[in-house]
């Protein structure tokens, strides 16, 4: 469809080099508002910090609810506040300072992004006493005619467990006393939500990242996915979380197309941020998809987990709430080097009650432990 191809940026309009522009505390800036039909095809950010303070929120065609409600930072798949050069289909960095906290970056995002009426695309800084600069472009494309009746809306939520409520977190994986089944409805019910939500379209993959409180694999839960409701087995079964992030034996030092470590743990003390793009696999669900992964076998670990699932729906869909500030923060270490996670941070929506065999698992790694 022939188009005509136009960018808003942060260019500074007098004509000088002053190409940043500034967000007090609390303050939401336009970043584009465009007149459809069009498409964004290419999302160019650089900061030097807040990475989890700033959300990105994007609205499509009028809509009471923005579509995408992302932390800057988890949004081009790098979680925790961190930054690092990778590569991936939609999404890239580059930075000098990698493996870094609070250094600056160039993200790139290359998700297609169509819309038949309007787009806003929004900046929010919650930093509560800091000053926010930001560069940008985005470029996109406006149409003549009407885009075809089968182009989707594209969508991003951030979802986040601090600690999630696993049930036996002082147990290791790979172990026999945690090899009790998760199925059915126990698994449906417990398992950690990457999305959840209704309508007709596709799943395109997510990032997943996770603070390692327990210094040992984190893995092991494998990946349920249901569309259009509840059965079991679900549609989609997987075999271990570094299976479904299509890794194996543990995750690796790699940044690939589809997949990888935009962030490994091994280099950064025990902070994990990996992804996995479903760009040749998409899962399609006509009325409903719920994307889970158990955390842990059988959801007994209790890490800090967070994640933002990307996907594509015929309407403009309501994107997940995102924590307050105070709550998404990266969890840090004492100058002892524990992790330190107060109350005021935490942010844990289900605590899952030991059933029997789950206290009796934990008896016995107890007794094992004596």
């Amino acid at each position: 469809m022939p188009g005509r191809t136009k960018r808003f940026s942060s260019y500074d309009i007098t004509g000088c080099n002053r190409d940043c522009w500034f967000l007090k505390p609390g303050e939401t800036r336009v970043l584009a508002d465009i007149k459809g039909p069009g498409r964004i095809n290419h999302i160019w950010m650089t900061q030097h910090h807040h990475y989890r303070e700033c959300l990105l929120r994007f609205t499509w065609d009028h809509a009471a609810h923005p579509s995408v409600l992302v932390p800057l930072g988890d949004f081009f798949c790098l979680g925790h506040s961190l930054v690092n050069s990778f590569q991936s289909l939609f999404f890239t960095a580059s930075t000098h300072g990698n493996n870094q906290m609070n250094q600056g970056c160039a993200l790139n995002c290359y998700a297609p992004m169509p819309f038949r009426e309007h787009a806003l695309i929004e900046l929010i800084n919650e930093s509560p006493d800091e000053e926010h600069g930001q560069y940008f472009y985005i470029d996109y494309e406006t149409f003549d005619q009407p885009l075809p009746a089968d182009q989707l809306y594209f969508h991003a939520e951030f979802r986040r467990e601090n600690p999630f409520g696993g049930w036996g977190h002082e147990i290791p994986v790979n172990v026999p006393e945690v090899d009790i089944p998760n199925k059915e409805r126990r698994a449906w019910s417990n398992n950690y939500v990457i999305l959840d939500t209704t309508g007709c379209g596709h799943y395109l993959g997510c990032n997943l990242s996770v603070t390692n409180f327990q210094g040992t694999w984190w893995g092991e839960g494998d990946d349920m996915i249901w569309v259009d409701g509840y059965k079991w087995p679900p549609d989609l079964h997987g075999t271990g979380s570094e299976d479904y992030l299509n890794q194996a034996w543990g995750m690796q030092p790699n940044a690939f197309l589809r997949n990888g470590s935009s962030i490994f743990e091994g280099h950064t003390g025990g902070y994990q941020t990996s992804y996995v793009f479903h760009a040749e696999n998409p899962v399609r669900f006509n009325k409903s998809i719920r994307v889970t992964i158990e955390h842990g076998h059988a959801n007994h670990l209790a890490n800090e987990m967070s994640s933002v699932a990307y996907w594509y729906a015929d309407q403009p869909c309501p994107a997940a709430a995102v924590p307050p500030v105070e709550k998404r923060l990266r969890v840090m270490k004492d100058n002892r080097g524990h992790w330190h996670n107060p109350a005021s941070a935490q942010v844990t929506s289900k605590i899952i009650p030991a059933a029997r065999d789950m206290a009796s698992a934990k008896k016995a790694w107890k007794n094992r432990k004596k």
